[in-house]
């Protein structure tokens, strides 16, 4: 299923309603200062596919129907995801998001720092104007477990010893948190029974992980001209993702010795360096199962709904997220 198809299914679905999210994003994230708001205008060219609200939406309708608190709730996480990327491009130096120059690129680090918390403080004002503080709170512990997943990714650059374990937790923390938000949120404000919550919250922690496996293997191995991101942050700030544990992992020890040499010491040439060792490893097709293994289990969680267009386009959003990178 390629990207094109799941976005005109999407739109038959949800198009109307996520575009009175989009409103509701429009309308909080206005300044009458100039400088904020003209890097508002600049970061909305870093949004591409709406992935955060359209998780939500979607859940909400396969769980039993969107209502209007999805639409703010929608506006509230691709803030919050808005916020990640801000601070994101700041620790990872990166130059540009989407073709277009990052925050930190045109502006400079601490003016990114300071957006990435006025995004945030913005959507928990956002959150706050809902009936009760349920989604603040949750919405709060949620943005805390994602901050700490960045935090230990910071504390284990370098860490050439990183387990496969150690690297789930952290992406669990800094990517499928959020994800799993949307579930969660989607399902319990659609009035959806506990164990309908609970899967769906599963559906997108899933779809999290694979995710950020498919992302960890565009950093090796994407071009920066169809991501139209910068590339190779992952080799530059020393984090070892999924496919580079698995190298480590499988080669005889004269390589590793090797591949460490080159991992200690990055530079533009580290991605190329490395390609000769990825073509006689298993460690690309390693990641992708694993990858499939997850998002297999993202449409199992879909059992507990009915098939219905929703559902459906869940599950093919679950199989689109593997497909991008292999």
């Amino acid at each position: 299923m390629q990207g094109v198809p799941v976005l005109t299914a999407v739109e038959q679905a949800i198009g109307s309603e996520l575009l009175e999210a989009e409103q509701v994003l429009a309308d909080e994230l206005q300044s009458e200062n100039p400088y904020v708001s003209d890097i508002l205008q600049h970061s909305t060219r870093f949004r591409g596919k709406r992935l955060r609200p359209m998780l939500l939406l979607l859940t909400a309708k396969a769980s039993g129907g969107i209502r209007n608190d999805h639409k703010i709730l929608a506006a509230v996480v691709e803030m919050i995801h808005l916020a990640t990327l801000v601070h994101d491009d700041v620790l990872d130096e990166a130059e540009t998001r989407r073709h277009v120059a990052t925050v930190n690129s045109r502006w400079n680090n601490e003016t990114s720092v300071l957006f990435g918390d006025y995004l945030f403080t913005h959507s928990f004002h956002l959150a706050s104007s809902l009936d009760t503080t349920y989604a603040c709170r949750r919405i709060g512990w949620s943005t805390n477990i994602v901050c700490g997943g960045e935090l230990s990714q910071i504390k284990e650059r370098g860490n050439l010893d990183l387990t496969e374990e150690a690297y789930f937790r952290i992406i669990d923390g800094k990517t499928a948190e959020l994800t799993a938000l949307c579930g969660h949120l989607g399902a319990r404000y659609a009035q959806a029974s506990p164990e309908v919550v609970v899967a769906m919250e599963q559906y997108g922690r899933s779809l999290g992980l694979a995710f950020q496996i498919a992302d960890d293997v565009l950093d090796l191995m994407g071009s920066e001209g169809k991501t139209g991101k910068s590339l190779g942050s992952d080799l530059t700030k020393q984090k070892l993702t999924l496919p580079l544990i698995r190298l480590l992992s499988t080669v005889p020890e004269k390589e590793s010795i090797e591949i460490r040499q080159i991992l200690s010491h990055p530079d533009e040439t580290t991605r190329r360096q490395l390609s000769p060792y990825f073509e006689r490893s298993d460690a690309f097709e390693y990641t992708q199962e694993r990858a499939k293994s997850l998002s297999d289990d993202a449409r199992r969680q879909l059992e507990l709904v009915p098939m219905t267009p929703a559902r459906k386009i869940l599950a093919e959003i679950a199989e689109f997220a593997v497909q991008r990178s292999f």
